[in-house]
């Protein structure tokens, strides 16, 4: 016979606490708005900046007023992207907990660039790269402390690495190319697997949430961009872009006891997307293939110059 110790409470969140970067807004704010809905006691945002339409005054505003929450919400202006900045918050957050732990932390802040390789500025590097890896490494370490306070074999610290689907293919070069943020989220998914080695044996998971669209200011040039909302979810298995109930569902069960024993796992929202493009091509280099098969080797060599063109035209060459 199964036995399921307490199913009922296998999602909750009761009484813990979060620090979630760049959660004034866009999907680090469904998160945040998740974690609250799903029972945790405190759960600390970042954002550069306080005041403004997306800042943090606004943001703290509406998570504690969301209906039939217990906790609370609090705001911190940071730089997670500076490594006094990131001393800075952790020392702050430590007095917000008081003797307890941190539950949960998910590096959620990013930067992204888009152009023409040519055009890029090193400043573009240099800012992706700081924020989307050296400040997540640096965030976790100087978290640990607190990290390692709340957590227990039976009931693990989590943290939560938001990277991207571009992490893990070539999604967009040319005119609106995006290398160097493709490029910070391979290394950031790879940071996570290494975190989630290094920190397994002191009871802390870490795992890699990979967003593909969802409408968002951080995204919106981008989607506009290539072809838009209406566009992109036409290219989309699911017919659709992603929405704010689908990342803060992975959220809560990863950080939930629903997801304790699972570790430098990435999982990829995004409706299959990223799978698409390779599969279009696949299949046009399989129809050409299937078609000039045995003929002469002027046709043949026509049939690789097709390939070529077909995947320079889709950004893989």
């Amino acid at each position: 016979m199964s036995q399921l110790t307490n199913f009922d409470t296998m999602f909750s969140l009761e009484g813990k606490s979060a620090l979630v970067t760049g959660g004034s807004r866009g999907l680090g704010l469904h998160m945040a708005t998740a974690f609250l809905h799903s029972g945790c006691s405190l759960v600390i945002i970042t954002a550069r900046k306080r005041q403004g339409e997306q800042g943090l005054d606004q943001a703290v505003q509406r998570l504690n007023s969301l209906p039939g929450i217990r906790g609370k919400a609090i705001g911190i202006a940071a730089n997670v992207a500076d490594s006094d900045g990131i001393v800075r918050l952790t020392a702050e957050v430590e007095q917000h907990l008081g003797n307890r732990g941190l539950s949960i932390l998910v590096c959620n802040a990013g930067a992204a660039w888009g152009s023409r390789f040519e055009d890029a500025p090193p400043s573009s590097s240099i800012k992706i790269l700081d924020l989307n890896v050296r400040g997540v490494f640096e965030l976790v370490q100087k978290s640990l402390p607190l990290l390692e306070r709340s957590a227990s074999k039976d009931d693990p610290a989590r943290v939560l690495v938001i990277s991207s689907t571009a992490g893990n293919n070539v999604p967009h070069v040319g005119e609106h190319g995006t290398i160097m943020y493709s490029t910070s989220k391979a290394a950031a998914n790879h940071l996570a697997r290494n975190l989630a080695v290094e920190l397994g044996p002191k009871n802390i998971t870490t795992n890699i949430i990979a967003p593909g669209f969802f409408p968002s200011k951080l995204a919106q040039g981008l989607i506009n961009n290539l072809g838009g909302i209406d566009g992109l979810s036409k290219d989309n298995p699911m017919g659709r872009l992603g929405k704010p109930e689908d990342i803060a569902g992975v959220a809560v069960f990863l950080c939930s006891r629903a997801g304790g024993y699972v570790n430098g796992v990435e999982i990829a929202i995004d409706g299959a997307a990223r799978l698409i493009k390779l599969t279009s091509i696949y299949g046009r280099m399989q129809n050409k293939i299937t078609l000039y098969q045995g003929e002469d080797l002027v046709v043949q060599l026509r049939l690789h110059l097709w390939i070529i063109r077909d995947l320079r035209a889709d950004g893989l060459l």
